[in-house]
């Protein structure tokens, strides 16, 4: 609709539960924790509506409560480039947040989802004030460095299954995303979207890689029962599970213990199904 209510129009103040899913507000002292709750906002993106639009001066410093995210760009010849997607707890742009610049990115919402913002006069004030802010900022600019070589060498691959692999392990990534805890769901279309495939050759990939885990013995758990797949890596001895990850490209330290991936869906035998993949690290 012409007349719809802007995403900025919809925002209001975060309710109890939503403040508790806010990774840095811990690192606060009660004086900073003051100064920022009440300029938190939150509002709930529509699927397409954009948090951030190319060009646009930064006004807030973003984070997802819940829902999906895709951060990308338009290449000047119209090509449209997926850098990476946004899972819950994850806060994002700090780069152009510091630099007080306008976005260099586009920041979509793949399905409904509520996104959180602080202003940028309230960031820079906490940036001022708080050493716990400041080091949790630290800590998401070097994760974000990982992520983004890890993006670029995921870009040269040339496997299927290990572009969907590495992409799915970089959204479970405890830190960038600490509110997905061990339960991502997410739809074939949607992976596809983040990871430049057709949603055939995500499926494809993603029966490829049930294979690779169905090799790894009996210590591999799999159930197909109700048209999922669960893949259960708990019981699977360290070396031969290093030896899968290496071979998939998946970068075990970014996957938390027992991440699940939900890939939701059609049936099995179906050419929309998907399942339930598990992506657990052994007990140490």
């Amino acid at each position: 609709m012409a007349n719809a209510p802007s995403l900025h129009e919809r925002r209001r103040l975060l309710t109890d539960s939503e403040l508790a899913g806010v990774p840095w507000l811990p690192h606060l002292q009660p004086a900073e924790r003051e100064r920022a709750v009440p300029e938190l906002r939150v509002s709930e993106a529509e699927p397409g509506d954009l948090v951030c639009r190319f060009g646009r001066p930064a006004t807030y410093w973003f984070g997802l409560i819940d829902g999906l995210l895709k951060m990308s760009a338009v290449t000047e010849q119209g090509r449209d480039i997926t850098y990476t997607g946004v899972t819950p707890g994850g806060w994002f742009g700090e780069g152009t947040v510091l630099k007080r610049e306008a976005y260099r990115y586009n920041i979509q919402a793949l399905r409904k989802s509520r996104v959180a913002g602080l202003p940028v006069d309230t960031f820079h004030w906490l940036l001022d004030h708080s050493i716990g802010f400041n080091r949790f900022v630290m800590n998401q600019l070097n994760e974000r460095l990982a992520q983004f070589i890890g993006a670029r060498e995921t870009d040269r691959l040339h496997s299927p299954e290990q572009r969907v692999a590495r992409s799915l392990a970089a959204l479970v990534n405890p830190v960038l995303f600490p509110g997905v805890g061990d339960l991502l769901r997410i739809t074939q279309q949607e992976l596809a979207y983040l990871v430049g495939l057709s949603r055939q050759r995500v499926n494809e990939a993603l029966r490829a890689l049930q294979t690779s885990v169905a090799a790894l013995g009996s210590g591999a758990q799999l159930n197909l029962a109700g048209g999922r797949a669960t893949v259960n890596f708990k019981r699977v001895p360290a070396e031969t599970l290093a030896a899968w990850l290496t071979q998939a490209r998946i970068n075990a330290r970014a996957l938390p213990t027992d991440a699940r991936l939900n890939l939701d869906a059609g049936t099995a035998g179906d050419a929309r199904w998907s399942g339930t993949v598990v992506l657990g690290l052994p007990e140490r």
